[in-house]
């Protein structure tokens, strides 16, 4: 059986707008000229694939039983200049930290979340080139 999501977003003013999901938490969202009320739809797409790896990264780790003290996603789009001004690529970098972390627990944890696990992921990489490299900082 398949599970099914929802999403309602309902226009407050201008561009801004508030979007709720099936979990019920909601998130401001504005598009606006000075955007400074919430996130931009395109955001969205960079914070959802980096929660969606990190989530899956973390678990490997955790459950490899690595000694992570410390762990964060960044993901950069770059988009193109002419409309619908998609993702072009996007660049993932994993930050890693702990004392005594296996650098090859990470690369696997890594190419697991890419290739099996993450949705969010498996939905982008058929339309937008997206790579990724991690470090590990000793502490």
């Amino acid at each position: 059986m398949s599970e099914a999501k929802e999403a309602t977003v309902v226009w407050r003013d201008g561009l801004q707008f508030e979007g709720t999901a099936t979990s019920g938490f909601s998130l401001p969202l504005d598009s606006g000229p000075a955007a400074g009320a919430g996130f931009r739809p395109t955001e969205l797409i960079l914070v959802a694939l980096a929660g969606c790896t990190a989530m899956d990264v973390i678990s490997i780790l955790r459950k490899k039983r690595q000694p992570v003290t410390g762990f964060e996603v960044h993901a950069r789009g770059e988009r193109s200049d002419e409309h619908p001004r998609v993702f072009t690529h996007i660049t993932l970098e994993y930050i890693v930290r702990g004392r005594g972390v296996e650098p090859e627990a990470v690369a696997r944890a890594i190419e697991l979340s890419q290739t099996k696990y993450c949705p969010v992921h498996a939905m982008l990489r058929g339309s937008v080139p997206i790579t990724s490299g991690f470090r590990i900082e000793e502490v």
